[in-house]
């Protein structure tokens, strides 16, 4: 399972899920047009399996992030 975020300003305050998708190559676009003609967002691309650790929170990991 992929998650899309986008976030203003390296802020973890702004971080706005935009979609789950279970196909990257879905989430890359859908990600991408999310942040089209937004120079203050980025995108951040997170995979996760469904585990989560002792605090209850999802285990992800970062595969794309734009700049």
């Amino acid at each position: 399972m992929y998650h899309v975020y986008t976030e203003r300003d390296y802020s973890e305050f702004s971080k706005t899920l935009i979609g789950e998708f279970t196909d990257l190559e879905a989430a890359m676009t859908k990600a991408r047009k999310a942040i089209e003609n937004q120079p203050d967002l980025r995108y951040i691309v997170e995979e996760t399996d469904g585990h989560v650790n002792n605090y209850g929170e999802l285990i992800t990991t970062v595969v794309a992030e734009s700049d």
